[in-house]
């Protein structure tokens, strides 16, 4: 009974999971494009899947910790090996665990994204403020730096 609850768990995870992943992808598509209406919208469908599976993965591992397994793949194997359905618990697990990981990597290129925008906007904010002028090439091809910081609205 506790196998079949699992089973149930990690399949009803796949459409929330691939709804996740179509977010991200959709984010890292509206974070080049600066859409900040459409990164609000998934913002928020992101946080409401991502508490989705969390209470689904709790779930998970109380069942197995209901059963005085350790709360991992291996805790997994062997309620899957002395379970009648535990080839097909094992695969769907695997499925699962590919789906959320091509989220975690997802999610990992939209924050470098949202980091090298970051530093692209602090560098331009620098320059317009007048801040630390930025190293021009001088005749002979070396940095040299400007005389004096010039905010824009002096130049």
């Amino acid at each position: 009974m506790h196998d079949t609850n699992l089973l149930q768990l990690i399949t009803d995870d796949f459409a929330p999971a691939q709804h996740l992943l179509g977010l991200l992808q959709t984010e890292s598509l509206a974070l080049h494009g600066r859409d900040m209406p459409l990164l609000e919208e998934i913002l928020a469908q992101k946080q409401a899947l991502i508490i989705l599976l969390e209470q689904h993965g709790r779930k998970r591992s109380e069942i197995l910790a209901s059963l005085n397994l350790p709360l991992t793949r291996e805790g997994l194997e062997q309620l899957a090996s002395h379970s009648s359905i535990g080839q097909q618990l094992m695969e769907q697990s695997d499925v699962l665990t590919d789906l959320l990981a091509q989220c975690q990597a997802a999610n990992l290129k939209n924050g470098l994204s949202i980091q090298i925008q970051q530093a692209t906007t602090a560098n331009q904010l620098k320059i317009l403020t007048g801040g630390e002028p930025p190293a021009l090439y001088d005749a002979r091809g070396s940095t040299s730096r400007m005389a004096g910081p010039r905010p824009l609205s002096q130049a």
